[in-house]
């Protein structure tokens, strides 16, 4: 229908251009009212047509496009404030995980120095056990030296005696004799040193 009306306004144009040159020379400087009638009355059949059926689906297509774009822009909108949450939330997570992070380390440092104290004190107290132990094998050592010393110093003296006498003592004079030497001598001074 557009179509229609731009040929009907041509063809006077075209009889113009064919009736001579000097009327086309004219043409465009002095109008013909039919002409200018033809040209209002196609323009005004177009712009009817054009109102009537393209610019209500041009106008909707507008509208939808615009709903369109606004819709994407809500959307967006809503999304980006979806991601600030959610990376807010995370950021929160995050600090709660250093947090935890940090009181793991505190608390592992804290068992660790606990574990290296009882560790200390257990080896303190073994090392006591030890030395203890030690001294109670020194002074069974040293009495046992003693005594073996002192059977030692009784056979001594009961053939030194035998020698000096030269007879054969009786056994409570032997036990005397021993006895006797034994308390003369300093024993003391043997079992102190360590």
């Amino acid at each position: 229908m557009l179509l229609t009306g731009i040929i009907t306004a041509a063809l006077p144009l075209a009889a113009a251009s064919e009736g001579g040159e000097e009327e086309s020379s004219n043409f465009l400087v002095s109008p013909d009212v039919g002409l200018m009638i033809w040209t209002v009355l196609a323009f005004l059949v177009a712009l009817f047509i054009l109102r009537k059926y393209a610019f209500p689906q041009i106008s909707a297509a507008l509208e939808k496009r615009q709903h369109l774009i606004e819709e994407s822009i809500d959307s967006a909108e809503r999304t980006k404030a979806e991601a600030d949450e959610i990376l807010a939330e995370y950021r929160e997570r995050l600090k709660e995980a250093r947090a935890q992070a940090e009181e793991i380390v505190a608390r592992a440092r804290k068992n660790g120095e606990a574990a290296e104290r009882a560790a200390a004190e257990q080896a303190a107290e073994i090392r006591e056990e030890q030395l203890e132990r030690a001294r109670k094998d020194i002074q069974a050592e040293t009495a046992r030296a003693l005594q073996e010393i002192r059977r030692e110093v009784a056979d001594l003296t009961v053939a030194a005696t035998e020698r000096v006498t030269r007879k054969t003592l009786t056994e409570d004079d032997q036990r005397r004799l021993v006895e006797d030497a034994l308390s003369e001598l300093d024993f003391s001074s043997l079992g102190e040193r360590r």
